[in-house]
């Protein structure tokens, strides 16, 4: 695999976890609720859930979908049930206060973060399929097994880092106080977002 090779896979798979989606919009308010070090963690199962669903596309994953249509449903369909779910928590709850003057909470442990972002990327199959292609078109055949693991941490820190930075900037005093004063308007779009993400998931 040639160099150049090598940076456009880097490049596509940024692009990848820049475009808006489950996973950044869960990193913006968990970065605003529970802080960054809460959303660090949350990013790192995001990445985590990249590298699952790119390693699934190295192994043909794509091509079973492709091949088995009821199989790529089934996914979409819990993909999109887990984050409708979500969805409709974020909305339930907009109206709860939360204290101007209090610490961002940090209800979750590392272990349930990390959990959480996980569980937020794998809902969404799409990933498998777009790295399937990303993968057709950047990486030859034969390509070492080391060279492949550089790919896959390519992915993961890519996704990582973005959401992590997502995370922090979601987490600086000014955007929480602004947060907190139009805390209902904003849960429920964010709500909202990720409740029509699953739908969209689900009819596509």
């Amino acid at each position: 695999m040639t160099i150049a090779a090598f940076l456009a896979f880097a490049g596509l798979s940024l692009f990848a976890a820049v475009s808006p989606g489950p996973a950044v919009l869960m990193a913006a308010r968990t970065g605003l609720l529970e802080g960054f070090r809460t959303g660090a963690w949350l990013a790192v199962g995001i990445g985590a859930g990249a590298v699952v669903w790119a390693s699934a596309a190295l192994f043909g994953l794509g091509m079973l979908f492709a091949a088995a249509p009821a199989l790529l449903w089934a996914f979409k369909a819990l993909g999109a049930a887990y984050l409708l779910y979500l969805g409709w928590g974020m909305w339930r709850n907009a109206r709860t206060p939360l204290d101007m003057h209090s610490t961002p909470a940090l209800p979750r442990t590392a272990l349930s973060a990390f959990r959480l972002g996980l569980l937020t990327q794998l809902a969404n199959p799409k990933p498998a399929v777009m790295f399937a292609a990303i993968f057709l078109g950047t990486v030859p055949p034969q390509t070492p097994y080391w060279v492949l693991g550089a790919l896959l941490a390519v992915v993961f820190l890519n996704e990582t880092l973005w959401n992590m930075a997502v995370a922090r900037v979601f987490a600086l005093d000014r955007t929480r106080a602004r947060y907190i004063s139009l805390k209902t308007l904003i849960d429920r779009t964010f709500g909202a977002a990720l409740a029509l993400l699953g739908a969209r998931i689900a009819a596509t």
